[in-house]
């Protein structure tokens, strides 16, 4: 089984780069996973970009800190393959995992979100834990959301031999400690962007410094016609025991020619 997991996308620019690499990619692979979260104009989720990310052949679309940013997110999240973090309180609407049936085998996709420099979720650790004992899935891909590197690097190892794949998003920078664990858990701390790539975290550069500058709240916004946009993620292939047996980084610039078009 051939599975793509793509970094944060992050508005219309993410949208495009992540539209013409599946456009390239998409037979290729059975499953593809990819977090949303920002998807629209930065912040958040709407009814129509889910619609028009699945359309590119998007599986799964995970969530983080700003799933909630759309607030028209209430009406639709439990009508679409859209995960919020699990750790959420119950009664919180949506759902923080999914089990979908790939090539005749049952494949469990979990959100969670860290502790560290967020809001203060139930413990992510203890919450794998709980729903992992009643899974039937020998393969189960794990978003964990989270701010410190730290605690993605410690929830990679407390789950190594249980998930098949763990994969940080939220930081929107790609790390390069893209490897498999000690009992063959597949690792990275951040899977990179999905967006502007010449931008702070794909927001207009100018605004972002700005901001640290001189120490004021200023909005931040997506760049609108940005020269080049870049896909980041990974591609794994998992054999029929549920194990990674082969891996490599995902990473593609396209450039704005004249016409408009990226290439």
């Amino acid at each position: 089984m051939r599975v793509a997991f793509l970094g944060d996308i992050v508005g219309k620019p993410g949208r495009k780069a992540v539209k013409i690499w599946l456009e390239k990619n998409r037979t290729k692979i059975d499953l593809c996973i990819a977090n949303g979260e920002n998807a629209a104009a930065g912040f958040g989720i709407t009814k129509k970009v889910a619609e028009e990310i699945l359309s590119y052949g998007v599986n799964v679309i995970t969530g983080g800190n700003h799933i909630w940013d759309k607030k028209e997110i209430f009406e639709f999240i439990d009508q679409y393959p859209i995960l919020r973090p699990l750790n959420y309180p119950e009664g919180t609407p949506g759902k923080g995992l999914i089990t979908l049936n790939v090539n005749g085998i049952p494949v469990t996709i979990i959100n969670l979100m860290g502790r560290v420099f967020l809001e203060c979720l139930d413990n992510p650790f203890k919450r794998f834990d709980e729903v992992f004992k009643s899974l039937n899935s020998k393969i189960v891909i794990v978003d964990f959301h989270s701010e410190a590197t730290s605690e993605k690097q410690a929830f990679g190892y407390y789950v190594d031999g249980r998930a098949t794949a763990v994969f940080g998003t939220h930081t929107h920078v790609r790390t390069s400690d893209l490897r498999t664990l000690e009992k063959g858990t597949l690792y990275i701390s951040d899977a990179g962007m999905c967006g502007a790539l010449d931008s702070v975290i794909g927001m207009n550069k100018k605004e972002g410094i700005e901001r640290f500058v001189n120490q004021l709240p200023v909005k931040f916004t997506v760049p609108k016609k940005p020269k080049r946009i870049q896909v980041s993620g990974i591609m794994f292939n998992i054999s029929p025991d549920g194990k990674v047996n082969d891996f490599e980084p995902v990473y593609e610039v396209y450039e704005r020619g004249e016409d408009g078009n990226y290439t």
